[in-house]
């Protein structure tokens, strides 16, 4: 029975290499567990539309607003001072 015993793979190992690999197995498992949920949660937000904060959205319309101020202003003509209304007029 003693020869039995030894020949097992477990009884030629220290208690904290047996440790060791329920423990890297373990955290294996978890990081796998950990993995498929959050490609779960992943493909669950693309089928959810994007939700939009009332700060985005504000500023959204703000920036529109602007633009549409922006189309339409027309530059102020520039004045021409008086002196070259009179040498203009001189010249023809």
């Amino acid at each position: 029975m003693e020869s039995l015993l030894k020949q097992t793979l477990l009884e030629g190992m220290p208690m904290f290499t047996i440790i060791m690999i329920i423990a890297v197995v373990g955290l294996a498992v978890g990081w796998a567990v950990y993995g498929y949920y959050e490609y779960k949660a992943r493909q669950e937000e693309k089928t959810q539309p994007k939700q939009v904060s009332e700060r985005l959205q504000k500023t959204r319309s703000e920036v529109a607003d602007w633009a549409k101020k922006l189309a339409e202003f027309q530059p102020p003509v520039p004045k021409k001072p008086a002196d070259q209304d009179k040498s203009n007029q001189e010249k023809q």
